[in-house]
C-alpha cells in the first residue's frame, strides 16, 4: 500500500467497527450505511492483504492482525482529535476513557472524582462501568480498574488494594445467625465464582462436607446489596465498600471471618503508551489510596461490577 495514500475513511470505518464489534454500530456513529462501512473495511483488508475481522453470526471479532492494528489506530485517531481540539478551542485537553468495575466506581471512585477534575482540568474523564469483563483493545478504553490476580494478557497492571470478602445481611436476617453454619439456612447471594461461599465457610470452621443451599447469582454487587437490604439473603462482599450502609444500620456484619480471593488493579494495554492524562490519573489514584485519612473502600466480588 502506498504510504502517501492512507485510506483514512477505511481506517475510521475499521476503528469504529472494532469499538462497536459491529458494522451496524459503526454505521450509526459515522452516519453512513452499514454496507458502506463493510465495503470500506473490505477495501482496507484488500489493501493490507490481511483479514482484520472474523464475521460472526452476531457481530465481529478481531483477528490477531486486527488486534495489532486497532490500539495503534485508536491512539493515533485520539491524538489527532485532541490536536484538532487544541486548534479550535485553544484549550489543551486530553480524553481519558476509563472502564471501572461498577461497585468500585459507585462507592470509591465517583465520590473522589471531583478532586481529580479540580487538580487536573486538562483531563476530560469518561467513565464506563463493567462487571469485571472488559477488553481494552476491542472496546477502546485507555485504562481499566478490575478485580483479579494481576495477570491479563498484553496488559500492564498496577496493584491498588486488597479486597477481602465478609458476610453482610439485613438486621432481621442477622437475628437468625448465631454461628457461621447458620448461613446455610439462608439464600446465599454470590457472583459467578462458585467457590466463594465454600471458601468462606471453610475459613469460618464450617464442615466442608455440608451441602450448600441454593444460591442466587448476580452480576452486580450493588444489586446484591439491594437484595440484602430487602432481606432476600446473605451476601459475601468487601465490607469497606459498604460502610455507609453499615453506619446507617441498614445492613450488618454478623461474623468477623473474611477471605481474600483477589485484589484491585489499574491496567492498560502494554501497546498503548501512557500519555499525560493516564499518568496523572495513575499517580492521583495511588496517592488517594495511600492517604492515612482515606477510608480504603475495597473492591468487589471476583466477577462483579
Amino acid at each position: 500500500m502506498d504510504r502517501h495514500q492512507l485510506p483514512l475513511n477505511a481506517l475510521r470505518a475499521f476503528e469504529a467497527s472494532a469499538r462497536h464489534a459491529s458494522f451496524t454500530g459503526a454505521a450509526n456513529e459515522l452516519c453512513v450505511s452499514q454496507a458502506a462501512v463493510s465495503h470500506q473495511v473490505r477495501h482496507l483488508e484488500a489493501q493490507l492483504g490481511v483479514v482484520l475481522f472474523r464475521r460472526l453470526p452476531r457481530g465481529l471479532a478481531l483477528t490477531s492482525e486486527g488486534e495489532l492494528l486497532f490500539p495503534v489506530l485508536r491512539e493515533s485517531l485520539d491524538r489527532l482529535s485532541q490536536t484538532l481540539n487544541l486548534l479550535t478551542d485553544g484549550a489543551r485537553r486530553e480524553v481519558l476513557s476509563l472502564a471501572v468495575v461498577g461497585t468500585f466506581a459507585a462507592c470509591w471512585l465517583l465520590p473522589r472524582l471531583d478532586d481529580f477534575r479540580r487538580r487536573f482540568p486538562f483531563v476530560d474523564v469518561r467513565v464506563a462501568t463493567h462487571n469485571n469483563r472488559v477488553e481494552l483493545a476491542s472496546e477502546g478504553y485507555d485504562m481499566a480498574i478490575r478485580y483479579g490476580g494481576g495477570a491479563w494478557h498484553g496488559e500492564s497492571a498496577v496493584h491498588l488494594m486488597e479486597a477481602p470478602l465478609s458476610v453482610l445481611c439485613s438486621p432481621r436476617v442477622a437475628r437468625e445467625l448465631h454461628r457461621p453454619v447458620d448461613v446455610l439456612g439462608q439464600t446465599l447471594l454470590r457472583s459467578f465464582r462458585s467457590d466463594e461461599w465454600q471458601t468462606w465457610l471453610v475459613a469460618a470452621g464450617v464442615d466442608s462436607r455440608l451441602r450448600l443451599p441454593d444460591s442466587v447469582v448476580l452480576d452486580s454487587s450493588l444489586a446484591m446489596m439491594e437484595a440484602v437490604v430487602q432481606g432476600t439473603g446473605v451476601a459475601l462482599v468487601p465490607v469497606p465498600m459498604f460502610e455507609r450502609q453499615l453506619a446507617s444500620g441498614a445492613i450488618v456484619k454478623p461474623f468477623e471471618t473474611q477471605v481474600a480471593l483477589g485484589s484491585y488493579w489499574l491496567t492498560r494495554l502494554q501497546s498503548h503508551a501512557e500519555n499525560a492524562a493516564m499518568a496523572a490519573f495513575r499517580r492521583w489514584l495511588i496517592e488517594q489510596l495511600q492517604e492515612p485519612a482515606c477510608t480504603v473502600q475495597e473492591g468487589l466480588l471476583t466477577t462483579l461490577g
